[in-house]
């Protein structure tokens, strides 16, 4: 490229990095609260005694239970990733061991 002399990163704006983390307060949406192991072991327990091998609807589930969305997803999400529940299409939960 005879003639050409160009600058890396001509034109790119310049970003500057944050200074420290952000305020917990300052991040959009609700934060959940927190809850104690004890209580997040009820939960697994409630959940866990609720399934069987048998695929069961996770909103069936829900109103089963009669907990709230933002306690039962959490749980379920740690379940699974224990493995001790799986997930199948369709929204479908069964218990693995």
């Amino acid at each position: 490229m005879l003639g050409l002399s160009r600058q890396p990163n001509a034109g790119a704006a310049e970003v500057e990095a944050p200074t420290s983390d952000p305020d917990p307060g300052s991040l959009p949406g609700p934060v959940p609260p927190r809850r104690s192991l004890g209580e997040m072991a009820a939960v697994h327990g409630e959940i866990l005694a609720r399934l069987g091998p048998s695929p069961l609807a996770e909103d069936q589930l829900i109103r089963d239970l009669a907990l709230p969305p933002s306690v039962l997803s959490p749980a379920l999400v740690s379940l699974e990733l224990e493995r001790r529940i799986t997930r199948a299409p369709g929204g479908l939960l069964s218990r693995c061991d």
